[in-house]
């Protein structure tokens, strides 16, 4: 019943992601990704704050020990800060595409660091699961329409190490916090509450940004961006389904899931953009993809048996 309580939270962290992507894409194209990212941070910290201050009358989990704190905080600054920037930089040199299929490495990298610091035990079927998953994956993000031209993009693309790079440490850097996240919410009685959890997260994050921008000089551009209401408004409600929601059932799905097979499952978030690439954005998908999909699909139902 734990695994599946898991698995349930895990499905719906990847439609809340897989909506704030399309919400966040729609944003980034108007203001920019840099301020959509700091915006989103401040509106799920601000849902926090009133979340916790109604349940509990607090502004911030002060109730929870020390080491949490600790962990948490630095998953915020690993997780949220630093692997957000190097994942938009990737973006940038990479497209979404390729960003998209090394991002997955993040489900193998997250198993191996909690086979190795947090004693986590994975079956065979699992490791099979989580490469199937991949291989899925894989077909539905590299696949090339038939345009040699959109090929020779990509593999120019693949060439930039710059690019690689940027996208590597964005895995090591959400692989990591997820681990972190796993292990600050671990106390003797259990484990601590995910919003909580994710709270101290976003905060961390949020003090990170602040500094970056101080850094950067970008208050005033900020001070121009924020005019644009429909911008602001996507995504506030991008932050909602994200930030505030989806990563906090995230890190609730961690409770009942080893950090790998959790990290697989939010790897099915290119699947289930494809029908909004569909409808929403009129693209054509071809057979190739809905194999792909048809294959993570399976890779996830061996992470369940």
């Amino acid at each position: 019943m734990d695994s599946l309580t898991g698995q349930l939270l895990g499905i719906t962290t990847v439609l809340c992601w897989t909506l704030s992507v399309q919400l966040f894409e729609f944003a980034s194209k108007r203001i920019g990704a840099v301020f959509v990212n700091i915006i989103r941070i401040s509106v799920a910290l601000s849902f926090f704050t009133v979340l916790l201050y109604c349940r509990k009358g607090l502004l911030l989990p002060t109730d929870f020990p020390a080491h949490s704190w600790f962990l948490l905080s630095l998953s915020g600054v690993v997780g949220f800060f630093i692997g957000d920037i190097f994942l938009f930089k990737a973006l940038v040199a990479l497209g979404p595409r390729l960003t998209m299929l090394l991002q997955t490495l993040s489900a193998p990298m997250a198993a191996l660091i909690g086979w190795v610091f947090l004693d986590e035990k994975y079956r065979m079927l699992q490791w099979l699961g989580m490469l199937v998953v991949l291989i899925g994956v894989a077909a539905v993000v590299l696949e090339k329409h038939g345009d040699r031209q959109g090929a020779q993009r990509l593999a120019n693309r693949c060439g930039n190490r710059y690019g690689v790079l940027c996208a590597l440490l964005a895995v090591v850097g959400q692989a990591t916090g997820l681990i972190l996240s796993k292990a600050g919410m671990q106390v003797d009685g259990g484990y601590l509450d995910p919003f909580g959890a994710t709270h101290i997260r976003a905060f961390a994050a949020f003090v990170c940004f602040i500094v970056f921008f101080i850094v950067t000089g970008k208050f005033t551009q900020f001070v121009e961006v924020v005019h644009d209401t429909k911008a602001i408004v996507v995504t506030a409600i991008g932050a909602v389904l994200g930030p505030f929601i989806g990563v906090s059932l995230s890190l609730w799905a961690l409770h009942y899931l080893t950090a790998g097979v959790a990290a697989t499952m939010f790897s099915l978030t290119p699947i289930c953009i494809i029908p909004f690439a569909v409808f929403l954005h009129k693209e054509h998908v071809s057979v190739r993809a809905m194999i792909g999909a048809l294959v993570a699909v399976l890779g996830v139902y061996l992470l369940t048996l």
